[in-house]
């Protein structure tokens, strides 16, 4: 750090003031600016300004840059497409539920089938998911019936069907109504 002397000519890192240095105590440093008004800084708020030393303007940015408050980061802005998409999907393709459907009977599997889609859609609204996929397939339609049927039954919930080009006519969105 340089020793200022009375007469000294010094700017102000922090801001652009310039000015002529009038008096000295211990680290505090009075300088009169180009205005006429006397100022006092800390001998480490200024830089001495005289034809022998140049302070570069990168010299001066980097000290600025050394005092300068991190801004802080924003969070990535969520897609409108991702906002939209669901949270949560149940795959209730028989052969996703059990390991050999073969086994099974049609009413079987519906059962099982329905009985998942219940539990499933039971804790979306206990753990208060907002949107649930059930992919159910093409298939003859029955088992879309039957989740129709279903979910009629529950006054909180609005079921359509899914986004066409993620899931094709094989799936149904359901909306969950959480202040209801």
């Amino acid at each position: 750090m340089p020793q200022f002397k009375i007469g000294d000519t010094v700017e102000t890192i922090d801001d652009v003031i310039k000015g002529v240095v009038e008096s000295i105590n211990g680290s505090t440093i009075t300088i009169v600016s180009d205005d006429g008004f006397p100022l006092s800084f800390n001998a480490q708020e200024l830089v001495l300004i005289s034809d022998d030393i140049r302070v570069s303007n990168y010299d001066i940015a980097k000290i600025k840059k050394e005092k300068e408050i991190p801004k802080r980061r924003k969070a990535p802005a969520v897609k409108a497409k991702e906002r939209t998409a669901p949270k949560m999907e149940v795959d209730l393709h028989i052969n996703q539920l059990v390991k050999n459907p073969k086994s099974m009977g049609k009413f079987d599997m519906l059962n099982l089938q329905l009985d998942t889609a219940k539990r499933q859609l039971n804790f979306a609204i206990n753990k208060r998911i907002q949107k649930v996929v059930f992919i159910h397939g093409v298939g003859e339609g029955v088992l879309k019936e039957e989740l129709g049927y279903l979910f009629r039954k529950y006054d909180n919930v609005k079921f359509y069907d899914a986004d066409y080009q993620k899931y094709g006519l094989g799936a149904t969105e359901v909306y969950i109504f959480q202040n209801y």
